[in-house]
C-alpha cells in the first residue's frame, strides 16, 4: 500500500496563509462565467484546492490536478477530488482553470474540455502594479497570456484585471506565506533567504506590524473551438 503523503510546512503555509490572497481573483472569474449548478470544472495546479471549494460552494462539480503531493494531501483533507495528472476522459469538463499553468500542462489538459468550453488563464499583471516582484529583488515575471491563448489554438473571449492585495498580520506570516509560493529560491541557504526577505519587507510594514503588498492580477477567458 502506498503511504499517504504528509503535508509539509510549506504546503500548510500555502493553505493557511497564502492561498486566500487569490480569492478575489477566483471570485471575479466565477462571477464572470456565472459558475453554478451543472457546471463541471477542472483546476490545473490547484494547490490545496481553495478555488475548487469556492466553485463547489456555487454548486459546480470540481476536480483538481496538483503535482505536489503535499498540497494534494491537503486538498484531499478538504474532501476534494484531486489527482496528480489530468483525469482521463473525453471532453467531460465545461471550464478549465489554468492559473499560473505552463503551456505544456495546458495543452495536455485541453482534450478534457468540451468544445465551446471556457479556458481561464491568469497571472501577474503589469510589473508596475504588482508589489511582490519588487520584494527581495526577485519574483514573478508576467506571462503573455494572450500569446498562450493564440499558441494553444483557443478563441479569445474576454479578459479582466483584479486587485489582489497580499495582506499579512505580521512580518513572520508574510515571510512564511511568500516562501510557500515557491517564487524564492531557498536551495543555497534557506536561513539567509528568509533573513533577506524579512528585511526587504520592512518598507511595506504598517504601524501595527501588518504587511501590505498590493498587486494586480490579469485573467483571460478563451473558448475551445
Amino acid at each position: 500500500m502506498t503511504p499517504t503523503p504528509t503535508p509539509t510546512l510549506a504546503a500548510r503555509d500555502w493553505a493557511e496563509i497564502q492561498e486566500r490572497m487569490l480569492v478575489p481573483l477566483y471570485e471575479a472569474v466565477f462571477d464572470r462565467l456565472e459558475i453554478g449548478p451543472g457546471d463541471r470544472l477542472l483546476g490545473l495546479d490547484c494547490g490545496a484546492g481553495l478555488a475548487l471549494l469556492l466553485a463547489e460552494g456555487r454548486g459546480a462539480a470540481a476536480t483538481g490536478v496538483e503535482a505536489d503531493p503535499a498540497r494534494r494531501a491537503l486538498a484531499r483533507e478538504r474532501l476534494l477530488e484531486v489527482a496528480a495528472t489530468t483525469p482521463a476522459g473525453v471532453r467531460p469538463y465545461d471550464v478549465l482553470l489554468g492559473f499560473s499553468t505552463s503551456p505544456a500542462a495546458l495543452a495536455a489538459a485541453l482534450p478534457a474540455v468540451r468544445r465551446g468550453g471556457a479556458v481561464v488563464l491568469a497571472g501577474w499583471g503589469p510589473a508596475e502594479r504588482c508589489t511582490v516582484p519588487a520584494v527581495h529583488g526577485c519574483g514573478p515575471v508576467p506571462q503573455d497570456l494572450d500569446a498562450v491563448v493564440e499558441a494553444a489554438g483557443l478563441v479569445p473571449d474576454g479578459s479582466g484585471r483584479v486587485f489582489c492585495p497580499f495582506g499579512y498580520a505580521d512580518a513572520d506570516s508574510a515571510v512564511r506565506g511568500l516562501l510557500s509560493t515557491g517564487l524564492y529560491d531557498r536551495s543555497c541557504d534557506p536561513a539567509q533567504v528568509e533573513k533577506e526577505l524579512a528585511e526587504a519587507l520592512h518598507p511595506y510594514e504598517r504601524a501595527d506590524g501588518a504587511v501590505w503588498l498590493p498587486n494586480i492580477f490579469r485573467y483571460v477567458i478563451a473558448r475551445v473551438p
